[in-house]
């Protein structure tokens, strides 16, 4: 890991079809030791998991040297849809982060909102304390069995809630009723820049809920604001040079992940050149500076 200020780890979601021995080859060639495992009925690691499988997968990986960073749900905590469902389904993924040995779980806000373009900050059918309300309350109710296992739930930048500002927000509020709450955030970097936060405003907000092992940072390249189709790092134009600038000078030590979205849109590069580019891009900051 040595040229690299912060540990490089990559998601899963970027090697659509390989099995896990892939994955783990294309992580160790790049020198690469964390992983963000997505979850899906589709992916590596779901919730019909036997006892047996992730006990194998989480074996496979530590034998390689590999933490994993997260278990990436695509759970939608603010979904519009009923409280019990959205709690069991944070605790179903919260059992299957601590069995395969992860310290976090994805989550996305997901509240509904009206269609909008890439570039654009969506607008939601609600107003916003309603929203953030929901996401809290089901949030909450997860959170005892989150402590008892030691799983802390991320909000990431996404969806209905993409900037940092809108994350505190919610964090804030769960905050007043529980101030040493365990919920904590995944700082996409494309997400707050596309639709106009600027990245020194989402620093701000976010910091404080990503510092001292509260959280994380995905990184990732795209085409424009309005095209969000993956390039290799370096290569387009998402601010990362930026991003990490204000993660160095706000005291954060944790990893940085590249989410290559390669399952989404197949056309683009294999993970591991697209690993490669991202390690030579996060070394080639540290040379600059």
């Amino acid at each position: 890991m040595s040229g690299r200020p912060w540990r490089l780890g990559a998601s899963t979601l970027g090697a659509p079809g390989d099995d896990l021995a892939a994955v783990i080859d294309v992580l160790t060639r790049h020198d690469v030791d964390v992983v963000e495992l997505r979850a899906a009925p589709d992916a590596l690691v779901h919730i019909g998991l036997t006892t047996a499988e992730r006990t194998r997968i989480r074996a496979e990986l530590e034998a390689a040297g590999i933490e994993v960073l997260a278990v990436a749900s695509g759970i939608r905590a603010g979904a519009d849809t009923d409280d019990e469902s959205v709690v069991a389904a944070l605790i179903a993924h919260l059992h299957l982060a601590a069995d395969l040995g992860s310290g976090f779980l994805r989550v996305f806000p997901g509240a509904p909102a009206h269609p909008a373009g890439k570039d654009e900050l969506p607008r939601l059918l609600e107003d916003t304390a309603t929203a953030d309300a929901r996401i809290v309350r089901r949030l909450a109710a997860a959170l005892p069995v989150a402590t008892d296992l030691g799983v802390r739930p991320l909000l990431e930048t996404h969806d209905s809630h993409p900037r940092g500002v809108d994350l505190a927000r919610a964090l804030d509020l769960l905050g007043a009723a529980d101030p040493d709450h365990r919920v904590g955030v995944i700082w996409d970097a494309l997400h707050p820049w596309r639709v106009g936060e600027h990245p020194a405003d989402t620093a701000a907000a976010l910091l404080p809920h990503l510092r001292d092992g509260r959280g994380y940072v995905q990184i990732k390249d795209t085409v424009s604001a309005a095209d969000t189709t993956p390039v290799l790092q370096g290569t387009g134009v998402v601010p990362m040079d930026e991003v990490l600038e204000l993660l160095a000078e706000g005291g954060y030590h944790g990893p940085v992940s590249l989410e290559w979205e390669r399952t989404w849109y197949p056309q683009v590069e294999p993970l591991d050149e697209a690993l490669g580019a991202a390690a030579a891009a996060v070394a080639s900051w540290r040379v600059r500076t």
